[in-house]
């Protein structure tokens, strides 16, 4: 397997999942969603719960696949370090933005989000790579899970005397509650606040240590099977781990660090038999074109989900028009909101296709 190749296979899973994420951001109606287009309220997980680990996980695979081929060209790291921290703030900055937009409300800022935690795992993940090899990189990742695990429930919560694994009742809420400038998301706590991007770095490593097996002088075989051995090592470790710190992606617990990462060395592992194997290009082509700009197609599905939603025409938004009509003809309302979340993603194919064609790849 070549070099490029294995790039299809992650651009592919990039796509999807960056696909996905827009998919269940935007429902035609919230009222009205499939069960497993949903987050879990608390403990438990759901198949939307995978799609940011599953987003950081590729982040740190990338990290090894491009900064390994830098590191071997000699290309020195004091430069490396420069752009990996510009970058960093690039795309953190664009999050602020999102979150300023479209009223820019700087009294009421959300300084935490999707595009800041990634803008953080990156940092952090990029710098470790270009100073520790794969080993010290995993003991890393199982001592910040490890700590964060006996934090969170050995540590009291302050004013409560006890540790707590409460919606805003827990040690996490409580550092964010200190730290974390600006307003969080559910008013007392916030799923991207400070603590628990800890052990999402751990994801990042993950990730990041698969990447190091892809380029590795294993054959396409031997990495595909190391995959999904050490997929289903990890899945079995964090559905044991869950037995005492429960699957929670608002908290980001160690478990869950470990079954999504488990799950998503597993479809990396698909994801590479099925296109570099079997020849399943066709097929990932969706994936690539989504892939090949996936934050950019995130941040414009960002910007335009006002003018559908926020903006009205002809005394209603574009979104409760096809809602609407669809339920008008007789559909169900939950499926009629999957297809306008459906369609949506379609509307950013198009301009995702153009840059591609153009081979225009645009890097925050």
């Amino acid at each position: 397997m070549d070099k490029n190749e294995r790039l299809i296979s992650l651009d592919a899973f990039r796509g999807f999942t960056i696909a996905a994420m827009i998919m269940v951001n935007n429902p035609g109606d919230w009222g009205n969603v499939f069960a497993p287009l949903l987050h879990k309220p608390w403990h438990g997980i759901t198949i939307t719960d995978l799609i940011f680990p599953f987003f950081l996980f590729i982040v740190g695979v990338s990290i090894a696949l491009a900064y390994t081929k830098r590191v071997e060209a000699g290309v020195p790291k004091r430069g490396m370090v420069k752009k990996i921290v510009w970058r960093s703030i690039k795309i953190f900055a664009v999050g602020i933005f999102l979150n300023l937009y479209p009223r820019f409300n700087f009294e009421n800022l959300r300084v935490a989000g999707v595009l800041q935690r990634i803008a953080i795992v990156f940092l952090v993940c990029a710098l470790l790579f270009l100073s520790v090899r794969w080993k010290k990189q995993a003991i890393i990742a199982g001592v910040l899970l490890i700590g964060y695990w006996l934090a969170m429930t050995l540590i009291p919560t302050p004013g409560l005397g006890e540790p707590m694994l409460e919606p805003g009742a827990n040690l996490a809420a409580w550092v964010d509650s200190f730290l974390l400038p600006g307003r969080m998301y559910q008013k007392t706590w916030d799923p991207e606040g400070l603590l628990s991007t800890v052990p999402a770095i751990g994801t990042g490593i993950l990730g990041m240590l698969a990447g190091s097996l892809i380029v590795s002088k294993k054959t396409r075989e031997e990495k595909i099977i190391w995959l999904f051995t050490a997929g289903f090592i990890a899945l079995a470790i964090g559905h044991a781990w869950s037995w005492h710190f429960p699957l929670n992606k608002n908290l980001w617990t160690s478990s869950f660090v470990m079954v999504a990462g488990g799950l998503a060395s597993l479809t990396l592992a698909t994801s590479m038999y099925l296109v570099d194997v079997i020849g399943w290009k066709k097929v990932a082509f969706p994936g690539v074109v989504f892939g090949s700009n996936a934050i950019t197609v995130y941040v414009l599905a960002g910007l335009l989900g006002f003018v559908f939603s926020g903006i009205p025409i002809a005394g209603a938004s574009i979104k409760s028009h096809f809602m609407d009509f669809l339920t008008g003809m007789g559909t169900a309302p939950k499926l009629a909101s999957f297809l306008y979340a459906f369609l949506y993603i379609g509307v950013f194919y198009i301009p995702a296709i153009i840059l591609y064609k153009r081979k225009i790849f645009i890097k925050l």
